[in-house]
């Protein structure tokens, strides 16, 4: 049987990845958004400033700038997950730097639940931290995808390569 592709790596050489980035460039992506983590759990930068309004919304306009410049076929699904990804880093980076953020004060259970042993608690509420950071980065990236999703349906695309 002979092939008719004349390429010596197959007709899949040719083929975008399904995101349309390489996994690097998705990962790096997420990982754009990963300094605020870290500077917001060790209390280096608060909320309501401008220094954290820039970590909160520059990665997510440069993952939109991106996928519009890439063209990739679906800038929903990249950005989601990208969103993914970061939503992975978030609850890694709210893991690893939980005694830095809450010291000697960690959260606690209330309620009935407040007679759970504490070190019970610290696992639910560590679970859930970590399930609501999943969660967290998935939004962000569901948001960002339908922006760019949007604007790369009003943008002409003669625009978005110059």
């Amino acid at each position: 049987m002979t092939s008719h592709n004349t390429s010596p790596r197959g007709p899949l050489a040719r083929r975008r990845p399904a995101l349309g980035l390489p996994l690097i460039a998705v990962i790096g992506l997420a990982l754009l958004a990963a300094p605020r983590v870290v500077l917001h759990d060790l209390d280096i930068i608060h909320e309501g400033t401008f220094v954290n309004a820039l970590f909160v919304f520059v990665p997510p306009i440069v993952w939109i700038a991106v996928v519009l410049w890439k063209r990739v076929p679906n800038p929903f699904l990249t950005l989601l997950v990208v969103g993914l990804f970061y939503g992975v880093f978030l609850a890694v980076g709210h893991q690893v730097l939980w005694e830095a953020a809450f010291g000697d004060n960690p959260p606690v259970l209330g309620g009935n639940l407040g007679d759970v042993d504490p070190a019970v608690q610290s696992l639910i509420l560590r679970l859930f931290a970590a399930v609501s950071s999943v969660f967290t980065g998935v939004i962000v990236g569901a948001i960002t995808g339908l922006a760019a999703w949007g604007l790369g349906k009003v943008v002409p695309s003669g625009a978005r390569e110059a």
